[in-house]
């Protein structure tokens, strides 16, 4: 929301808040959400890919707890990813165009998913260090 923001009072730092979104997100305008009069910094389905994450990262903790390090099923991952495929895909073939909030849920329930996999990476790779760490330790006689 700062890109639009700093748009609306004619700031010379909006330019740097979009050429920092620009090469994660195509930024159409007429894709994204507006505030402030303006398109926010990245598209509805980006938008909802962020909100969603944000939603996982606060589901995580009451549907994993902080002791378990797995993925989830490659089932549900296709179950979830299903609905940002079709969409994506049938509009990149033409075959449909979505409104702004079909690709802003399609995109919060993808997001959702990702932080019980970057969750789950992030506490591997840091396990994984510590157990080469302790290995790695001079061992007491």
């Amino acid at each position: 929301m700062l890109a639009p923001y700093l748009r609306s009072r004619s700031s010379p730092w909006a330019a740097l808040a979009y050429a920092f979104y620009k090469p994660l997100c195509h930024q159409v305008a007429s894709r994204s959400l507006h505030c402030f009069g303006h398109p926010l910094a990245v598209c509805a389905r980006c938008t909802g890919i962020y909100l969603g994450f944000l939603l996982g990262l606060g589901l995580y903790p009451f549907l994993r707890g902080w002791r378990q390090l797995r993925l989830p099923s490659g089932r549900v991952f296709f179950i979830v990813s299903t609905p940002i495929m079709v969409d994506t895909a049938a509009n990149f073939l033409r075959l449909w165009q979505t409104s702004n909030a079909v690709r802003l849920a399609s995109g919060v329930i993808w997001g959702t998913i990702l932080p019980f996999y970057f969750i789950t990476g992030l506490a591997d790779l840091l396990i994984s260090r510590e157990k080469k760490r302790l290995k790695s330790l001079p061992r007491s006689p």
